[in-house]
Formats: structure tokens, C-alpha cells, sequence
């Protein structure tokens, strides 16, 4: 379903809809200065991962940039229409790109489309998340997404009950937002690990001197097991905090 369908529809995004040019371009800017990873998502389910490669509300065209041998890439042209997805900070920006043109350049190629006359600014909803302890390293043991013989051991950043964020070094090729990766080995501490499955939700750039960047992921019908070990964890880490506190 299209945005402009959903923001329609009741108990849709028509509150989070913005239609106004200044705040439009603000929020593209953001985007595009930023270097911040884009989501375009297309009805059958293939995704790229692109950035705000260039605005122009003048003529009413934008432009992403994009690896033309990204493997979703064909799919998605054949598709013509996608929705665009970045996150800024805890806010999601997200927008119809239709009628997308690949224009192929000798240092970038770029996926063309118009300039969006409407786009959707959600906050996303805030869940108690704890940053475990630096001193206990904890990890996930993952396999690539597109190389299936490279193993990554990737710092969580935070989790929660529903997921967790990743840090991505930028030496390590990108993984592909959406799809379900099986068989990770979540290893909070010495007494806290489990297998669980993840969906790559969204990409973060992390800016400044984090020479990375921060994957958002979702735990997939995590077992009885990983459950309880999980919450045992984010209790133990909220007694924490609330000692800290009150010292």
C-alpha cells in the first residue's frame, strides 16, 4: 500500500503527513548532508539501500544514489514505484518514490524520480532499552547477509525486549535491510547468551568519528529460552540504573 493510501486510511499517518516545501527540503537536507542510508522498498518485497544523492525542488526531481550491482536492484526498477525509508536519530522519514529511473554516471550511478510533494515524519515509539556494560563486550555472531562464508562479530549497542542495535563497522560490506537473518548467536555476558533470528530493520549513520554505522534489528519469535534470558538481563540492567541514580 502506498503511503498516500495508508495516511488515508483510518488510524493511518495522516497526522504525521508534512506537505509544506520548507519543511520538506529541511528533512531531505537532513538526509543528504547527513549521508544518512535510505530504504527503498518496493511492493514485492526487494529493497536497495541508497542515499539523498541530490534535491532539486525547482525542476521536481530527486535523485538516490545506488550500486548498480545491488542484487534487488532489477527487481526494483521492474517494480517502477517504492517507498524511501531513513531514520534521524529516533525520528522516521519515509515517502513514495515513483516512476524510478536508473541513470548510470562514470564515478555514481543514480535511481531518478520526482521531487515528493508530501512525505511522513513518525516518532518512533520509545521503549526502555539498556546499553550493556562495555566491560562485558557483548556481541552478536552473525552471518552476512549477501557472503555467506563471512562470519561478523558485531558490538550491540542496546536492545530491549523486541530487538536490538548493531554496530557495523564501515570497513564490512552493508547488509541488506529486510530480510530475516537466522542463527544469531546473542552474547550479552558470561552468563547471558542465545540464538534468535533478526530482521534488519533500518540503517542509521552514526556521524562525527564513529566510523560506522547502527543497525536496527528485530528479534523474530525468539523461543521461551532467549526470552527469559533476555528479560533477566534488562532487569538486572534497570536495578542497575536505578542504583545509579539514586547514588
Amino acid at each position: 500500500m502506498s503511503l498516500d493510501a495508508l495516511g488515508a486510511s483510518p488510524g493511518g499517518l495522516d497526522e504525521f503527513r508534512i506537505t509544506t516545501a520548507r519543511e520538506i527540503a529541511t528533512l531531505l537536507r537532513q538526509l543528504c548532508n547527513g549521508n544518512v542510508p535510505i530504504s527503498l522498498n518496493a511492493a514485492d518485497g526487494s529493497v536497495v539501500r541508497a542515499t539523498v544523492w541530490s534535491m532539486d525542488a525547482e525542476h521536481g526531481r530527486l535523485g538516490f544514489a545506488v550500486d548498480p550491482l545491488a542484487p534487488a536492484l532489477d527487481s526494483l526498477l521492474a517494480e517502477c514505484d517504492a517507498v524511501a525509508v531513513g531514520y534521524l536519530d529516533n525520528v522516521k522519514v519515509q515517502f513514495d518514490t515513483p516512476h524510478l529511473v536508473l541513470v548510470r554516471g562514470p564515478n555514481v550511478s543514480v535511481l531518478s524520480g520526482p521531487y515528493p510533494r508530501e512525505l511522513f515524519r513518525v516518532q518512533r515509539r520509545s521503549a526502555w532499552r539498556v546499553r550493556p556494560l562495555l566491560r562485558a563486550s557483548p556481541v552478536a555472531r552473525v552471518r552476512h547477509t549477501d557472503i555467506a562464508e563471512m562470519q561478523l562479530t558485531l558490538r550491540v549497542l542496546d536492545l530491549s525486549v523486541g530487538g536490538c542495535a548493531l554496530f557495523l563497522p564501515d570497513d564490512v560490506p552493508p547488509l541488506q535491510v529486510g530480510g530475516v537473518i537466522n542463527g544469531v548467536l546473542i552474547e550479552l555476558d558470561a552468563d547471558t547468551r542465545f540464538q534468535v533470528a533478526l530482521r534488519l530493520q533500518h540503517v542509521t549513520s552514526l556521524g562525527g568519528d564513529a566510523r560506522g554505522v547502527r543497525l536496527g534489528c528485530e528479534f523474530v519469535r525468539p523461543d521461551a529460552g532467549a526470552q527469559r534470558s533476555l528479560q533477566r538481563f534488562i532487569d538486572h540492567a534497570q536495578k542497575r540504573a536505578k542504583m545509579l541514580a539514586l547514588n
